[in-house]
């Protein structure tokens, strides 16, 4: 595979770990962030829209595939300079691979080209709707954690999984909302909901199948720490208002879930106070 549109005399890509970090952060392993969506580099109109698009969402990570991107043409080498000009962290992922040996090896070599440990672990296990496979997933996380990788496992938002791909070392967790390019939302809030609370201290982020900036900030009131998707950005009309729309969502998720959202009544309750009212007006 061509190596020359990649610059391999650069410093580790590890880094955009916030310099500035905020009492807020987004923590992946040992690094921070202050912006907690992530967003993808695919699929795109043109390589010059995709990099607007990535500035106006305040991203600090963008994911690309080494398998899906063709360096040997111009347009993988536009795209390939316009991120690293972003000065984004990479989020290199094994997307397309169907075992875990196949993911390892395109972790291996994605570390190789991209000089960063960090992986987005994807092992499809249907492909009709991109599902991925449950036992693949833990094999190939288990051997990339033993291999120094940080480990960020797209999985589905199966609880028992979830603790499954904890035990054996990832400290981050990415659930999927619904299956991936659908933009269905949240499918399952209850199971989301469930792995939140089972895991109160874990990394979780919302991977696939946001499709509106309203879900985005649904899953962030709900407490996850992040959301990486790409499609619902790079498909919009306008990608670029539509990064800034969902930078703004996930924001306000984030701010809403820390100010503490109002527990939900079955009865109505006056938002005015009967203080001061005549006494046959009061019940």
């Amino acid at each position: 595979m061509p190596t020359d549109w990649i610059n391999t005399d650069t410093e580790s890509t590890d880094t955009k770990s916030t310099d500035t970090e905020t009492n807020d952060s987004l923590k992946l392993y040992d690094q921070t962030f202050n912006s907690r969506l992530l967003v993808g580099t695919a699929l795109y109109p043109s390589p010059d829209i995709m990099a607007q698009a990535i500035k106006a969402s305040g991203s600090d990570m963008v994911t690309l595939s080494l398998r899906r991107q063709d360096p040997s043409n111009n347009q993988g080498q536009a795209i390939w300079q316009h991120i690293q000009q972003s000065d984004c962290a990479l989020l290199p992922n094994t997307a397309g691979c169907h075992s875990a040996q196949e993911a390892v090896t395109l972790a291996e070599m994605s570390r190789e080209m991209f000089n960063t440990d960090f992986i987005k672990l994807e092992v499809i296990g249907d492909d009709y709707n991109l599902q991925p496979d449950p036992f693949e997933t833990v094999k190939a996380a288990e051997i990339l954690i033993n291999k120094g990788f940080k480990v960020l496992p797209y999985c589905t938002d199966d609880l028992v999984l979830c603790q499954r791909l904890l035990e054996i070392g990832c400290q981050v967790l990415m659930p999927w909302g619904s299956p991936i390019g659908t933009g269905k939302g949240l499918m399952n809030p209850y199971n989301l909901q469930a792995i939140r609370q089972r895991f109160p201290t874990t990394s979780l982020i919302i991977d696939a199948g946001i499709g509106k900036p309203s879900q985005a900030m649904a899953a962030m009131e709900m407490g996850y720490d992040g959301i990486l998707l790409n499609t619902a950005i790079a498909k919009a009309h306008d990608p670029i208002t539509m990064a800034q729309a969902f930078a703004q969502a996930v924001n306000g998720g984030r701010q809403a879930y820390l100010a503490g959202l109002m527990e939900s009544r079955q009865t109505a309750s006056p938002s005015t106070p009967v203080l001061g009212t005549p006494f046959w007006q009061q019940s």
